[in-house]
């Protein structure tokens, strides 16, 4: 019975060592040779355990075979967490250049927007120096027509005398006429008794000769007035006298007296005619006049000027005011109201002036240059206070300044502020690094203490820094404290640790086991190197 069950035993032990090589086959390592004491006659090739021993031993190798899976599982878990870091890292790239792409789209919406604005201004401003211009020709077009409306009335006047005058110098002629044939009339009824007839020569020329004798007794009595010394009648009858004179030069001159009638009439309807036609003049211009502006429109129109003016005043653009009645007083002042009154040397050598001061080549770029300075000098007291500013921060006596400027910077302008700052620059750059730095030290020195979470985006700051190195202080100064003064229980603790990891009742047993357990680890580590460049991990693994 006893050979039985010694034979179950082995069998059973055997059983569980082949167990044990088949797990540490499948994970890579050498299997345990089992050999039969009695068959091997070297004994220094055989190493005997009892029950105990390699009831330990197969625990340990189990345990070590399972830490091994566990830790294959850890890999896998790693690599997929890695998988998926890359995913996420690639995923995070496609969003960031979408997010670019999207800003760059935006900026190139924002640059059609400025170009447009700058247009639409640019077309508003023509448009009211358009405005100006039409407004300043139909000023003068204005006056052009009322003077020449002026200058018509005038001629339609001298006109409306000449044609009385003729009127009255025609009335004269007609009665004079009217007298004569009366007077022939009446002389020749005295001698014929009878009327004259208008188909009868005779009685023509019996006319033509009462009127020679009444012309020459006129001439006579004329004479005779001037004999007695009538000055006064004389000269109140000379006008008369004298047509009469040119009334019979006329006669002597033509056959007859209706051909001079006739001439009178022409000259009378040729003088209606002309009235006519002025008048159809001055219908005209009324009907012009009318169809220009009134005083009202152009009030309006004046006022609409003006709040242009006002906008483009607003806009850094001088303007220059309307009305062109102003005095030749006006021509040596330069203030705005007066610039239309300004001689053109003036405003060449002010234009010259401006253009060498703006550093413009074409005046076209007069206007956008002046803008331009306009808006840098509104920008000027921003920006002066903007550096006031930062002269008091870097004037600061906590404040680290170069050693070459911290006897100067009180003292002088802006200049030295640059290179003050570029300093801080470059220290702020520096600080990232030192941030590095320490983080590394203290994943070295202290790891299991978590520092938190830090925001890349909200910058580093030496609050964080002082706060890890006040971390690290305090860790190193307790080390520093343990080491020096070790105390009888931590030293009893160690050792009764030490035991109980390595299943050992005595110190002396203490260093074997490590060595072992450290061989077997050093095993492991190779066991798991060659899985690793079997799979292709990388040394990260």
């Amino acid at each position: 019975m006893s050979h039985g069950s010694s034979g179950r035993e082995e069998q059973q032990e055997q059983a569980e060592w082949e167990g044990i090589n088949r797990l540490l086959q499948h994970h890579g390592f050498k299997p345990i040779q089992l050999a039969d004491p009695m068959e091997n006659k070297n004994l220094s090739d055989v190493v005997l355990l009892d029950k105990k021993s390699a009831a330990e031993i197969k625990l340990i190798l189990k345990s070590l075979v399972k830490d091994t899976e566990r830790r294959q599982a850890l890999i896998q878990e790693l690599i997929q967490s890695n998988n998926q870091l890359k995913d996420e890292v690639q995923q995070q790239e496609a969003r960031a250049a979408r997010q670019s792409q999207r800003a760059s789209d935006l900026e190139k919406i924002l640059d059609g927007v400025k170009t447009k604005i700058q247009d639409l201004e640019d077309d508003y401003i023509a448009k009211a120096a358009r405005q100006q211009n039409q407004m300043k020709q139909l000023q003068t077009d204005k006056k052009d027509s009322q003077k020449r409306y002026r200058l018509l009335e005038q001629k339609v006047g001298e006109e409306k005398e000449v044609i009385s005058q003729l009127q009255k110098r025609l009335e004269c002629v007609v009665n004079e006429e009217e007298k004569r044939t009366t007077r022939q009339n009446k002389v020749f009824q005295q001698f014929r008794k009878r009327g004259a007839k208008e188909s009868s020569v005779l009685d023509q020329q019996l006319l033509d000769v009462i009127d020679a004798y009444e012309t020459k007794i006129q001439h006579l009595q004329t004479e005779l007035r001037k004999y007695k010394g009538d000055t006064d009648e004389s000269s109140q009858e000379e006008v008369p006298r004298r047509k009469r004179q040119d009334k019979n030069e006329i006669l002597d001159a033509t056959p007859n007296y209706k051909a001079l009638l006739k001439s009178y009439q022409d000259q009378l309807k040729e003088s209606k005619a002309q009235k006519e036609q002025m008048r159809q003049e001055h219908v005209k211009l009324k009907q012009e006049l009318e169809s220009r502006p009134t005083a009202k429109e152009l009030k309006s129109c004046k006022q609409q000027l003006k709040r242009m003016d006002r906008i483009i005043q607003r806009s850094n653009i001088t303007s220059a005011e309307h009305g062109n009645n102003e005095n030749d007083e006006g021509a040596d002042r330069t203030e705005v109201e007066h610039i239309d009154c300004l001689h053109a040397n003036i405003c060449r050598r002010f234009l010259k002036s401006i253009c060498k001061e703006l550093n413009v080549q074409d005046i076209n770029d007069l206007v956008p240059a002046a803008r331009v300075r306009a808006k840098e000098a509104e920008a000027n007291p921003k920006l002066v206070k903007v550096l006031s500013a930062i002269k008091t921060v870097v004037s600061n006596q906590r404040a680290p300044l170069l050693q070459s400027l911290s006897d100067t910077v009180e003292e002088q302008g802006y200049e030295q502020l640059l290179p003050t700052i570029e300093m801080w620059a470059e220290q702020l750059v520096s600080l990232k690094d030192l941030q590095c730095v320490l983080k590394k030290l203290m994943l070295r020195l202290v790891p299991w203490h978590s520092f938190g979470t830090h925001d890349p985006s909200s910058g580093v700051r030496v609050e964080h820094l002082l706060l890890m190195v006040d971390i690290l202080l305090k860790e190193t100064e307790t080390k520093d404290k343990e080491v020096k003064k070790p105390s009888q229980q931590t030293l009893q603790a160690i050792v009764s640790h030490f035991q109980k990891l390595f299943d050992v009742n005595s110190i002396s047993g203490v260093y074997p086991r490590m060595s072992e357990v450290y061989s077997k680890l050093g095993e492991m580590t190779n066991a798991m190197r060659n899985l690793r460049d079997l799979l292709g991990l990388g040394k990260r693994y």
